[in-house]
């Protein structure tokens, strides 16, 4: 009787220890998958991802392109064109 009494009266203690436990394992089995899926996302590229990256690189060539048709300008303008520059007809000013 009073081994029974004295287990009730504990079981109530033993619940929030019961519950870390069950969380613990809980932790511990799906740690796996959290790690396995984290893995996956660093190694590819979504859709999205490979449309910025695309669109940096577009944008990039553009000022490089841009860049070079300033200096071929300048230069042309100055009357020292590179052979691989294309200057229009001398213009008077």
């Amino acid at each position: 009787m009073r081994k029974a009494f004295l287990i009730i009266a504990t079981l109530p203690l033993l619940s929030g220890c019961i519950g870390t436990v069950a969380k613990t394992a809980f932790d511990v089995v799906t740690l796996p998958v959290k790690v396995a899926s984290a893995g996956v996302d660093a190694v590819t590229t979504s859709q999205a991802e490979a449309d910025q990256k695309r669109g940096r690189e577009i944008r990039k060539q553009e000022e490089e392109r841009g860049k070079q048709a300033r200096e071929m300008l300048e230069r042309c303008q100055k009357g020292r064109p590179l052979p691989t520059d294309v200057c229009g007809p001398a213009q008077p000013r």
